[in-house]
C-alpha cells in the first residue's frame, strides 16, 4: 500500500513582532522588573525568543497596590454594563489578532499551530464574550444575596496552555469587579505580554489588569502579599498544598486546578473507531500536555486486543515535528526538565514490566522531543499507573465488568476527569455518578466550552472554573 507523505505548510512568523525584551506590566505600562531577565526559549528549536524581566517582590508590591487603586478609584465604581463592554473588547481584539496570538503561542509552547490556531485562542476570546455577558446579571447567577467583588486576585497559571488559562483567570474575574495581578510560567510568558498590549488597545483603565513574571519566588510573592484577598491557581498539586498551607489561617479565598490522571473507559459496545479518535484526542492533544488527559484507558477485556491493533494502527499516522507547520499533531515537549520527567517515568514503567510501544517516528536533532507512547500490560500498582506523566503516554489497563472500571478508575489520588465510551445511556449515567471526577465525557474526551464549569476533586483540587459556577469563587455574597 503506498504512503503519502505531507508537502510542508508552514504557518508564517511575520505575523508575529518579538521583541528582543520585556518588562513587566503594570498600572498601564511596561517598567523594567527587578531581578535578573531570564530567557523565553523556542522548545521546538532551542532559540532564544526573547528576554523577559523577572519580578522581585518589591515589583509584586507595586502592582498589588496599582491593582488596589484601580479597585477602589476606578473598577469597582464602574457599572457592570461598563465593565462588560471592556471583555466585548478585549474579546474582539484577541479575535482580530487571532493569527499573532496563535503563531506566539505555538512558538513559545511548542504545540501545534492547528491547536492554537483552532482551539486555544478562539476559546481564550470565547470566555472573555461570555463572562461580559455575566457583568451586569450578578445579581441574577444564584450566586447568593449582594454578590460583589473581593477586591485584589492574584492569579498564577501554567505553561500548558498560556493564553486559555489565563482568559480562565482574568474574564471572570474583571467581569465580577475584581482587579488582577497575574502571573504566567516562566517558560511561556509571551502571549500574557501581548496581552497585556490588548489592555491597552481596549484602553482597559491602568491597573485593573497587572502582569508580573518570573518563576517560583514571583509566584510565592503573589501568595504571600497582604494586598492579595483571592488567589486562583493552576498547576501541580505539589505547589497547591503549598499554596493552601501558606494561606491557612489567613482572609484569603483560593481556587486550586491541579493534577489529573484520568481514566478513559471503552466498552465493549463502543464505536471503536470513533472510540480511537477519542482515546488520541485524549492523551495526544497538547502533546499530553493537560491536567484531565485521559492517561489512563481501560479497555473491557473482550475488545481489548481490537483496540491496541487499532490504536497503533492510528499512531502510526500522526506526524510529530514543527509546531508552526499546519501538518503536524504532536508538537515539542515544553522544557527540558519536562522532557526528563517524562523520560524517567517511562524508563521506570519499562523497568517495572510494562510493555512499551511507540512509532519508531524519526525525531528533530534540536529542541525537546518525545514519540507518542503505549504502555500495555499495565498494573494498578505500576508508577505509569498512578503518577501524573503529563507527556505524551498512555497506559492500557483492562477489566471485565462495570463495578470493575469504577473501582480501578477511582484508584487514584485524582479526580479531574473520566469518559465513558458506550452505546447504553443508563451505563453512561451510572458510571458518571460513580465516577470521582469532576467532569466525565460520553462518548467523546477533552470537549471545552465557557459555559460548562470545569473542576476536581481529592488532590485535582477545589473549586470550578467556568460557566456560571465559575464566577462564584470571585465574588462574596451577605451583608
Amino acid at each position: 500500500m503506498p504512503t503519502f507523505e505531507y508537502a510542508p505548510a508552514p504557518e508564517s512568523r511575520s505575523v508575529v513582532d518579538l521583541r528582543t525584551s520585556y518588562g513587566l506590566f503594570i498600572n498601564g505600562e511596561f517598567v523594567d522588573g527587578g531581578g535578573t531577565a531570564f530567557k523565553s526559549i523556542s522548545p521546538a528549536t532551542e532559540e532564544v525568543l526573547a528576554e523577559v524581566s523577572e519580578a522581585t517582590d518589591a515589583d509584586v508590591d507595586a502592582a498589588v497596590k496599582a491593582a488596589r487603586t484601580a479597585y477602589t478609584r476606578v473598577w469597582s465604581r464602574m457599572s457592570g454594563a461598563d465593565r462588560g463592554k471592556y471583555l466585548y473588547r478585549i474579546a474582539r481584539i484577541l479575535q482580530e489578532r487571532a493569527r499573532e496570538f496563535a503563531v506566539l503561542e505555538s512558538l513559545d509552547n511548542g504545540k501545534p499551530i492547528k491547536e492554537s490556531r483552532d482551539v486555544d485562542i478562539p476559546l481564550a476570546a470565547a470566555h472573555f464574550f461570555y463572562n461580559a455577558g455575566w457583568a451586569d446579571k450578578l445579581e441574577f447567577a444564584s450566586l447568593g444575596p449582594n454578590p460583589r467583588a473581593h477586591g485584589v486576585v492574584g492569579q498564577i497559571i501554567p505553561w500548558n496552555f498560556p493564553m486559555l488559562m489565563l482568559a480562565w483567570k482574568i474574564a471572570p474575574a474583571l467581569a465580577t469587579g475584581n482587579t488582577v495581578v497575574l502571573k504566567p510560567a516562566e517558560t511561556t510568558p509571551l502571549t500574557a505580554l501581548l496581552f497585556a498590549e490588548v489592555c491597552q488597545q481596549a484602553d482597559l483603565p491602568p491597573g485593573v489588569v497587572n502582569i508580573v513574571t518570573g518563576a517560583g519566588p514571583t509566584g510565592q510573592a503573589i501568595v504571600d502579599h497582604a494586598g492579595i484577598d483571592k488567589l486562583a491557581f493552576t498547576g501541580s498539586t505539589g505547589v497547591g498544598k503549598m499554596i493552601a498551607r501558606a494561606i491557612a489561617g489567613t482572609r484569603k479565598k483560593a481556587t486550586l486546578e491541579l493534577g489529573g490522571k484520568a481514566a478513559n473507559i471503552v466498552f465493549d459496545d463502543a464505536p471503536i473507531d470513533q472510540a480511537v479518535e477519542g482515546i488520541v484526542n485524549g492523551i495526544f492533544f497538547n502533546q499530553g500536555h493537560v491536567c484531565c488527559a485521559g492517561s489512563r484507558l481501560l479497555v473491557q477485556e473482550s475488545i481489548a486486543d481490537e483496540v491496541e491493533r487499532r490504536l497503533k494502527r492510528r499512531l502510526d499516522t500522526l506526524r510529530v515535528g514543527d509546531p508552526l507547520d499546519k501538518n503536524t499533531d504532536v508538537g515539542a515537549i515544553n522544557s527540558r526538565a519536562q522532557l526528563d520527567r517524562i523520560v524517567a517515568l517511562t524508563d521506570a514503567g519499562e523497568s517495572e514490566g510494562a510493555e512499551r510501544w511507540d512509532n519508531g517516528c524519526e525525531l528533530p536533532s534540536k529542541g525537546f522531543w518525545f514519540r507518542p507512547t503505549v504502555f500495555t500490560g499495565v498494573t494498578q500498582t505500576h508508577r505509569i499507573a498512578q503518577e501524573e506523566i503529563f507527556g505524551p503516554v498512555l497506559s492500557v489497563l483492562t477489566f471485565r465488568t462495570p463495578q470493575e472500571a469504577v473501582a480501578k478508575a477511582n484508584n487514584t489520588p485524582y479526580g479531574l476527569s473520566a469518559g465513558i465510551w458506550t452505546e447504553k445511556g443508563s451505563r453512561i449515567l451510572w458510571m458518571a455518578d460513580q465516577l470521582k471526577a469532576g467532569v466525565v465525557w460520553a462518548n467523546t474526551f477533552n470537549k471545552f466550552d465557557p459555559t460548562s464549569p470545569f473542576g476536581g476533586y481529592k488532590e485535582s483540587g477545589y473549586g470550578r472554573e467556568g460557566g456560571r459556577h465559575g464566577l462564584e469563587p470571585y465574588v462574596k455574597t451577605g451583608a
